[in-house]
């Protein structure tokens, strides 16, 4: 599985997640199978509030999942009708997170649990 990560700056799996997906200046790509992380530019950073285009934000990488602190509705959506799933990202680094995920222990973005402004707490 390819899980995708928003963050701010590389510091490989001892990365933090960042709060918000469209608007992180990064994206680490890991692939569980083989170990190895890819770090890509948001190429979708500078968008207008609701109008983040998650593919192109993520420069055509094909991902299983994306870890992240919070995200918006129309992201989410574009997201989800791409099978891509999105779950909840707990404080902390991107090597936590994986562990978390590997044990199930991670909830699912919906709807309900969406940003509604990039200034929302998450």
């Amino acid at each position: 599985m390819k899980v995708c990560f928003p963050i701010k700056e590389d510091e490989g799996l001892n990365s933090k997640v960042y709060g918000h997906f469209g608007s992180a200046p990064y994206f680490m790509i890991y692939d569980m199978e083989s170990k190895d992380s890819k770090l890509i530019d948001n190429k979708d950073q500078n968008h207008e509030h609701g109008m983040c285009q998650p593919l192109k934000a993520l420069n055509g990488e094909e991902v299983d999942a994306i870890l992240v602190g919070g995200i918006g509705a129309g992201a989410l959506m574009k997201l989800n009708a791409q099978d891509i799933k999105v779950y909840k990202a707990s404080e902390g680094t991107i090597f936590k997170n994986l562990e978390l995920i590997e044990n199930n222990k991670l909830v699912e973005f919906n709807s309900d649990s969406s940003c509604e402004s990039h200034d929302c707490s998450h």
